[in-house]
Order: structure tokens, then sequence, then C-alpha cells
């Protein structure tokens, strides 16, 4: 009977939409020690730490230009955000000299990351809470990614996953602010950008699309005022290099293929030509499956149009344009792992494969 009771009790928690705040809770907590225990217990390892703060330490010296701007692993190749975050990591932690203190921070950081995800999959209802665990407590790489490694990556993400958030409440305005502000820390965020451009159509409308896209360029440039003024050319060629050259032993992706043709111009060119071809298959499945393009570019928006009663329609859009952008990137990175790794889930839990074992 006690028995029973308790496997009741737990399918209840693990498996139904009422689990979703006590696993939540549960996890954060266990997070939170797990933390503190890698920190306490295992050696932090200097990669970009120490570039970061050179990078900021010109900056703080009156330093705007970009061309000038650099640290022991090369030129400042972030967006202005980067530089205020860092800033004011710089001191907090006595000019980055207080490690564990970052650490610490970035520990908050993380807890943060996993409350805006929580509530993401919590909204969406379409993955069971105990998904949850392996979203946490069993990864290594995503632990040493953040309290390890304090690369900027996981700034960028809290950013965008905030501004998932607001378009789950249908906030619309922060929404694209948060967008903007992702990628002032780094570009990979605009990996994301089909799918809020799609969303931005769908719910809002041509015209009200075009007010938001003003507002994410109002925000670079604010943000990026300073380094326009004193030498814009180097500021957007440094910050936003498309055509950036990757490191054939940093990358992670495509160790598989020989190192020349990972550097072939060619091969960049097919990449760029898939990517481009799923966005588009992406855009047309999304949007038959919506009515057709009839009902999709309608000017009067229907007031059934709400995020709030669809939460598929923003979830799966922003998740799936990131992925495909994943897929065929020139380069993936250790620490790019945490671009994606918190939409895996709900990627899977949404598949219409018969076959998903996952299910």
């Amino acid at each position: 009977m006690a028995l029973e009771a308790v496997e009741k009790f737990s399918s209840r928690i693990l498996f139904s939409k009422n689990g979703y705040s006590p696993v939540s809770c549960i996890l954060l907590l266990a997070e939170l020690a797990l933390s503190l225990f890698v920190v306490w217990n295992v050696k932090y390892t200097e990669i970009d730490w120490i570039a970061y703060m050179q990078e900021v330490e010109g900056f703080v010296n009156g330093t705007l230009d970009y061309d000038k701007l650099e640290g022991q692993t090369g030129p400042c190749v972030y967006p202005a955000g980067f530089l205020y975050i860092y800033w004011m990591l710089y001191q907090i932690t006595s000019r980055g000299t207080l490690i564990h203190l970052a650490q610490y921070i970035f520990i908050g950081l993380y807890l943060l990351t996993l409350v805006l995800v929580f509530n993401i999959y919590r909204l969406s209802c379409q993955v069971p809470p105990y998904v949850f665990v392996f979203m946490c407590v069993i990864s290594y790489r995503i632990h040493s990614i953040y309290v390890l490694r304090l690369f900027n990556d996981p700034l960028a993400m809290i950013a965008l996953y905030a501004c998932v958030n607001f378009l789950l409440y249908g906030k619309f305005t922060l929404a694209c602010i948060f967008f903007s502000l992702g990628v002032s820390v780094k570009m990979n965020i605009l990996l994301f950008a089909p799918g809020l451009f799609l969303i931005l159509l769908y719910y809002r409308g041509i015209l009200e699309t075009a007010g938001h896209l003003c507002e994410c360029i109002i925000v670079q440039l604010v943000l990026g005022a300073p380094f326009l003024f004193h030498n814009y050319e180097a500021y957007i060629s440094r910050a936003f290099n498309f055509g950036r050259q990757f490191m054939y032993k940093w990358t992670v992706n495509w160790r598989i293929i020989p190192e020349d043709v990972f550097l072939d111009r060619r091969f960049h060119a097919v990449l760029l030509g898939l990517h481009a071809a799923f966005l588009i298959i992406l855009l047309f499945r999304w949007i038959r499956y919506r009515g057709g393009f009839s009902q999709f570019l309608k000017l009067q928006i229907p007031p059934d149009r709400d995020p709030r009663k669809d939460m598929s329609g923003v979830i799966y859009p922003m998740f799936l344009s990131n992925f495909i952008g994943v897929t065929f990137s020139r380069s993936l990175h250790y620490q790019f792992y945490v671009w994606y790794f918190h939409t895996i889930p709900y990627l899977l839990w949404t598949t219409s494969l018969p076959s998903n074992p996952l299910k």
C-alpha cells in the first residue's frame, strides 16, 4: 500500500505538470550544492578569463578603438555589451584577481539560467519534469563551462532565455531588447534571429515587426556608441566579423575532416547554403502548420494570435532555428555547448518521429 502511494506520488511529481515547481526547486538547491562542491574541489582552468580582463583593462584605460583593444589571445572580437559586463566583473573581482569570487558569481548566473529555462519548459508543458535532471546535475561539461572556465557564452544565453520568456508572456519589446543585449555579448545569439523574425511577423504583423527590429538596432547603437564614434570601421569589423577564420586545433564538430577542407572557402559556402536551405524548410513547414501564407501575412492580426495561447509557436522556431545554425556552423568550440544544450530536450520531445524512445 505504501509502495503504491509512493509510486503514485512520484508519478504525479515527475510526469505531470504539477511537478514542475517542486522538481525545479529541488534541482536548484542540488545545483547550488554541486556547483559549490565543484568550485571547492576542482581546480580552476584558465582559458579566456585573463584575456577578457586585459581587453577590459584597455577599455578602462580609455581605449575606444577596437583595433587597439586586445588580450593575450588576440584582439577583442565581442561587441560592447561584453565589455560593459566584464568591466563590472573586473571591478568586483579586483581587476580579475579574485577568481573564486568570480566563480561564485557565475554560480549565481548558472542558477539564473536554470530558472529561466525551467520556466520556459513549465509554460510549454511539452516535456515531463523528470527531464530537468538530465539538463543539470548530470552534465559535468556545463558546470565546467560556467564555474571553471568563466566564458562569456553563458551570459549571452541568459539574455536569450530572458528574451524567450518575455515572448511567452507577450512582452515583445522587452523580448527584443534582451535579444539585442544577448547579441551585444556574443554574436551567436543571431542564430536565433530567424525564429524571432518569424514569431514577430506572425504575432505582431509587418509594421510592428519593423518597429521591433528598430528596437534591436537602437540597443546596438546605444551600447556601441562610444566605439562607433571613435572608430566605427574597427568596431564593426572586429565585433561583427562574419568572415572570421576559426583555428582547426580548437574545432570540435569538424575534427573529422582534414584541415585543408576545414579552411576551404568552398566548404564554408556549402555550410551556408545548407543552413539557408534548412531555414527555408523550417519557414514553409511552420507557416503551413499555421494556415499558409495567406493567414501568415494578414495585416490585421487576429486576437487569437496570442503567444500565451500557443507556447510551441514561440519556443519551437526559436530553438530549432538555433539548432539548425549550430548544425551547420563553420566551427564549434568546447564552450559553445551552452548555445543549445538546454534546448535539446524540448526539440527531442516535440519531434514527430514515431520511434522516439525518449517519449
